[in-house]
């Protein structure tokens, strides 16, 4: 403990003298191009995939001569010495000069040092003037430095990585502010930091796809910006009197921004996780705890990986009590995918609830993840099949291809159809764009896709599956290296280990398999193929949030972190004060406080003051309405941000009270000249697949799947008006539901029966809408 007391107070001096007078605008690096210095060593230290199984003449290293292992003797290796990961490693640091030390290789730090202080600081001569290390580096996987570590063999993440939504949160500060009344209109161009998209030239992806994306550019220009500007700073509370509209960026930088990857987030159960490629690669318990072997990491300290190994692909095996597990486990992708869509925890079929039930052994009721309490519902059907989402989603949708997308739709390039098919085509004869019909007709029309026999360069590392008759492509025009054709059926090899035979739609309609339901569903009705989501029928439930009531308080000025400005504030170790101050947890900036004067000033330099807390009107999963989504297509819809806002200004008295805000009638929404209501029901797909679909019934009879609202929203009383329960001629009395009042319906209903639109329907895309 006293070695990492020493290591902060080094880190918070650092701070001190960097980054008091840094600028507050922070602007991601920009990729560079390729130097044949780093590419020549790329191609020698990298085996690709006609190499990748395993070498006849394997390095082996001395653990004795590793002086890192003094302190953590009995440390988990990051990857087996057998991978090609590690042989790559090895020889690296071999050509450094060090053999047997493959620690600096990643972690850089001085291999020679007899002391904790010495061994921490610095890095080797060769890496000083060449690939490698620049300093010690605790998470070499921190966005701001791993140009120097993962970067040596995989540029291509790292080259794109400040494009991805995962790290500019584009989409959520839109829609935050939409729910503000609108402020940046349909513009998806503002982000956590100044970014430009990669030059075309350096972008990933085959030629095909980076063709469909240029069209897609032009139909959604708002989505697919080139260029996003830097979110607005947190106001002051002078500001927030004159405008209370402004009190969005403090809701966004202290609660909504914390999930991007410049920053390890929130420390709370469930939550914990690494920055940048350790946000996903490194594993992390719901509790943040160390559970390996290394007697030198503290085991009741949170903020810790699980155990120091990688997961990512297959081939990468990680060991936790004698367990042994791979890919990426949905644990980790719900550390940040648990509010707003919620579709992390829908997935395994967590529901939030407000209640705490059933009580635990001893009495208590359950424990919270992620601060709330679920109840289980039916998990998601790939789920139960073995499942995790890197299945489905590709190396694109998460670390971005190079491209700007402002909208989780216009990032991710798979749809249901790549691999399921149609009842009358197979994967392989639908056109490119089939079911990601952003920029043209419904159904996409065009040649067949066909099959890939090669992978693109960055799906050459970690685990190469088989390629049998062809890897399928996607809907954007990517080979997708997990899955196979084999016949007329599909082969889905799973980061988790396990293969899993597909046999698409038309081969099910050719061999008579489907049942009576779905061959009315899919083939009499071959409308609901062509023209809605394959889940508008099997994501049978969706979390409902209805009514989001926001209450930003600026009388509590004792400050709370700037998720967004934290990512500014570097040390020369490449992390962030998150990091350093272990997630702020327990944090004592008073006059007692073990900190130096120093320290807390640049601690309080990037809290920002006010506080935020959120309450809904209630919560509903079963039968999600149903609307046109961005891709012209029917979809599922939840509430998105159906926003109240109450302000409290530094004075105590209230700036907005129960206030929803209008969208500016030029943007139309149906509002007419007053403008619509700036509460949205979202499309989405709800990641709740079911083998058994919706009843023909819930949809077809049902006035809530046509936005009329549950019951056509009779049962719910008029919301505009305060009411008191109690005896009418009382004159002591207190008010039970205070008035919200532009609201004069249930918040389900986003239509009447005379086709008028009470509330905006989706505010990315120019196709989304009310049926």
């Amino acid at each position: 403990m006293k070695k990492a007391i020493i290591l902060v107070l080094i880190m918070a001096a650092v701070f001190a003298i960097t980054f008091l007078d840094s600028p507050t605008e922070v602007v991601a690096p920009l990729p560079t191009e390729v130097s044949p210095e780093r590419d020549s060593l790329r191609k020698k230290y990298h085996r690709y995939a006609e190499n990748l199984n395993h070498p006849k003449d394997l390095i082996h290293i001395n653990p004795e001569n590793n002086k890192c292992l003094n302190c953590h003797k009995d440390i988990e290796p990051i990857r087996v010495a057998s991978s090609g990961m590690m042989q790559d490693i090895y020889k690296f640091a071999a050509s450094a000069g060090f053999p047997d030390n493959d620690c600096i290789v990643c972690h850089g730090g001085n291999p020679e040092a007899e002391t904790f202080d010495l061994a921490h600081e610095g890095t080797i001569e060769s890496f000083e003037k060449g690939l490698g290390p620049k300093n010690f580096y605790p998470d070499p996987g921190s966005p701001f430095i791993n140009e120097h570590t993962c970067g040596i063999c995989h540029q291509d993440q790292v080259k794109t990585q400040f494009t991805s939504l995962m790290y500019t949160e584009a989409g959520k500060i839109q829609g935050t502010t939409w729910g503000f009344g609108a402020i940046q209109g349909y513009e998806h161009n503002v982000a956590n930091t100044h970014v430009q998209e990669v030059v075309v030239h350096e972008r990933l992806g085959t030629d095909i796809y980076k063709q469909y994306m240029a069209k897609l550019k032009i139909a959604e220009p708002q989505i697919f910006p080139g260029e996003m500007t830097a979110l607005p700073e947190a106001p002051t509370a002078e500001e927030v009197n004159e405008n209370p509209q402004l009190s969005v960026y403090t809701y966004l930088r202290m609660e909504c921004q914390r999930c991007h990857t410049g920053v390890k987030g929130r420390f709370e159960d469930g939550d914990f996780r690494g920055m940048g490629c350790s946000s996903c690669h490194s594993p992390y318990s719901n509790k943040g705890y160390y559970e390996g072997d290394d007697k030198a990491i503290p085991k009741d300290e949170v903020g810790h990986m699980l155990v120091h190994s990688m997961q990512s692909s297959r081939d990468a095996e990680v060991t936790v009590h004698g367990k042994t597990y791979s890919g990426i486990p949905i644990k980790t992708c719900q550390s940040c995918h648990n509010r707003g869509r919620r579709i992390g925890v829908s997935y395994e079929g967590l529901m939030e609830t407000s209640y705490q039930s059933p009580f635990m052994g001893n009495g208590s009721g359950p424990s919270k993840i992620h601060t709330k309490n679920y109840m289980h519902l039916a998990p998601d059907v790939h789920m139960l099949k073995g499942m995790v989402c890197q299945d489905c989603h590709t190396s694109g949708d998460v670390h971005s291809y190079g491209d700007l997308s402002g909208a989780i739709q216009g990032a991710v390039e798979i749809e249901c159809e790549d691999c399921h098919g149609t009842p009358t085509k197979y994967p392989w004869e639908l056109p490119i764009g089939h079911g990601d019909e952003i920029a043209g007709p419904v159904p996409a029309e065009g040649a067949a896709r066909g099959i890939s026999d090669t992978l693109l360069p960055h799906q050459l590392y970690g685990a190469v599956n088989p390629v049998e008759d062809g890897y399928l492509i996607s809907a954007r025009g990517n080979p997708m290296g997990n899955v196979v054709r084999k016949g007329n059926k599909v082969v889905l090899h799973s980061a988790s280990g396990k293969d899993l035979d597909l046999k698409p739609l038309k081969y099910l309609v050719d061999h008579d398999e489907l049942s009576r339901e779905a061959k009315v569903a899919k083939i009499q009705t071959h409308i609901h193929m062509e023209k809605m989501e394959c889940y508008s029928c099997h994501a049978t439930w969706a979390p409902q949030c209805y009514g989001c009531h926001i209450n930003i308080d600026y009388t509590k000025n004792e400050g709370k972190p700037d998720w967004v400005q934290l990512a500014g504030i570097v040390d020369e170790h490449g992390l962030t004060p998150d990091g350093v101050y272990n997630g702020f947890k327990g944090l004592n900036l008073g006059e007692d406080s073990d900190l130096s004067k120093e320290e807390i000033a640049v601690i309080r330099g990037f809290m920002i003051t006010g506080e935020v807390s959120e309450q809904r009107s209630y919560l509903r999963w079963e039968d999600p309405p149903l609307v046109i989504n961005g891709d012209h297509r029917f979809s599922p819809a939840i509430p998105g941000c159906q926003t109240t806002v109450t302000v409290k200004g530094a004075d105590g008295k209230m700036k907005l009270l129960n206030h929803i805000f209008r969208v500016p009638s030029h943007l139309g929404e149906g509002g007419g000249e007053k403008g619509q209501l700036a509460i949205d029901m979202s499309p989405l797909q709800p990641h709740t697949i079911q083998k058994k679909a919706r009843s023909c019934e819930s949809c077809h009879t049902n006035p809530k799947t046509f936005g009329y609202g549950i019951n056509s929203g009779d049962l719910y009383a008029a919301p505009d008006s305060s009411y008191a329960a109690d005896h009418p001629l009382a004159s002591n009395v207190d008010t039970q539901f205070n008035a919200i009042p532009n609201l004069t319906m249930d918040w389900s209903r986003f239509l009447d029966e005379d086709g008028n639109q009470l509330q905006t329907v989706g505010h990315h895309f120019s196709g989304s809408r009310p049926l």
